[in-house]
């Protein structure tokens, strides 16, 4: 049993190493539902954009100017493709469409489609299934007044959004409240981001790496219920703080901290030869604050955050999609470990073997983000 874990072990390290520890494959639409016309601006990282260019175009790390400039009559070509939207049976082509590069390395697209005052839309993203396995885009539609009239998040498999009939802007100046979204719409985005949720941690290899590595050296239920606990509540103090801006770091310096937090705790691990550092917790806590910046990262892609409106349910779903994945890993990985630990020579070897593919993990993805960033 021993030997069939490490081989696991091994291969999982090795799959990390060559993947990206943060590819969450997200965008965010954003729409303006006006009296005759609907305003929908989609912003892309370029690496998704990439996706939907030919394969003779060039391709780049990140874009700058020049770059953008070379590929911008394909970008124009593209804008059109991204969305179909029919009111009723009739499809609405658009009559403007423009694209341009901002700050961030955003590639966004802009496109304005007539419509007749209250009619209702369907909105379809043809070009989703193109872009990488599991890409997700956030779609918040409001109104001239800043009210949301819809939202959902959209994949491959499920890249269609209803707009209610609007009312007049007369009427609609004069309500007290605007029609409540479609109560299914709602509950298609909480389990989508709770989905998210789960999604991204099973993917976030760096964020699992270090929870392992906190793990692996626990010798009570008492102590890997404290550690869970102060992770859970460290990364959603801040997840909360900086989808609201009222924290903000860059990204890149969130993305090495997280590396370095991986580095350390597996040096730890290797210094202690197996055994349980005392005050783990405390570390835990800190290194569970920086965590926090990077899934909120995730949120902050699909632009929830920027406004007052549709914040609280994205940051709970997803939040709480985030512990159910920690749960289900833990359900999984601790059995293992706590079987495993019973025999001294996994202490003595096992753990620091371990520690050791961990630390230098960790230290593959500080120096990817710091040095070959």
């Amino acid at each position: 049993m021993t030997r069939r874990f490490f081989l696991s072990l091994w291969l999982a390290v090795a799959g990390a190493l060559l993947a990206r520890a943060h590819d969450p494959g997200i965008s965010t639409a954003q729409g303006e539902l006006r009296a005759r016309e609907l305003s929908l601006v989609t912003g892309f990282a370029p690496a998704d954009v990439e996706q939907l260019l030919p394969p003779n175009v060039p391709r780049a790390e990140r874009w700058d100017q020049a770059e953008f400039d070379a590929v911008q009559d394909h970008l124009r070509r593209i804008a059109p493709q991204l969305w179909e939207v029919r009111a009723g049976d009739a499809l609405l082509p658009p009559r403007e469409a423009t694209v341009e590069l901002l700050p961030g390395d955003n590639v966004s697209f802009r496109l304005v489609f007539p419509r007749q005052p209250g009619s209702g839309l369907t909105l379809r993203a043809p070009r989703l299934p193109d872009l990488p396995t599991g890409h997700r885009q956030f779609v918040i539609i409001s109104d001239e007044q800043g009210l949301v009239v819809a939202k959902k998040l959209l994949s491959a498999r499920d890249g269609v959004i209803e707009v209610p009939p609007a009312a007049a802007p007369s009427l609609a100046a004069n309500a007290s409240s605007p029609p409540p979204p479609a109560p299914e719409t709602d509950a298609t985005t909480f389990w989508a981001f709770i989905r998210l949720g789960v999604e991204h941690i099973w993917t976030g290899y760096d964020h699992l790496l270090f929870l392992f590595a906190l793990l692996v050296v626990c010798r009570s239920f008492r102590s890997i219920v404290g550690i869970v606990s102060c992770f859970t509540l460290a990364h959603s103090l801040t997840l909360a703080l900086a989808t609201l801006n009222v924290v903000n770091l860059p990204s890149r310096w969130v993305e090495a901290a997280i590396a370095a937090s991986i580095v350390y705790v597996g040096v730890e691990n290797l210094l202690r030869r197996g055994a349980e550092p005392r005050g783990r917790w405390a570390l835990t806590f800190v290194f569970g604050l920086v965590h926090g910046f990077g899934f909120a990262s995730v949120l902050r892609d699909l632009g929830v955050g920027a406004g007052a409106q549709g914040i609280a349910m994205p940051l709970f779903t997803f939040n709480l999609g985030v512990e159910i994945g920690q749960i289900a890993i833990a359900a999984v990985v601790l059995p293992i470990v706590w079987q495993l630990r019973k025999s001294e020579a996994f202490v003595r070897r096992g753990v620091p073997v371990l520690s050791s593919l961990v630390t230098l993990a960790g230290l593959f993805w500080l120096l990817q983000r710091t040095v070959f960033a």
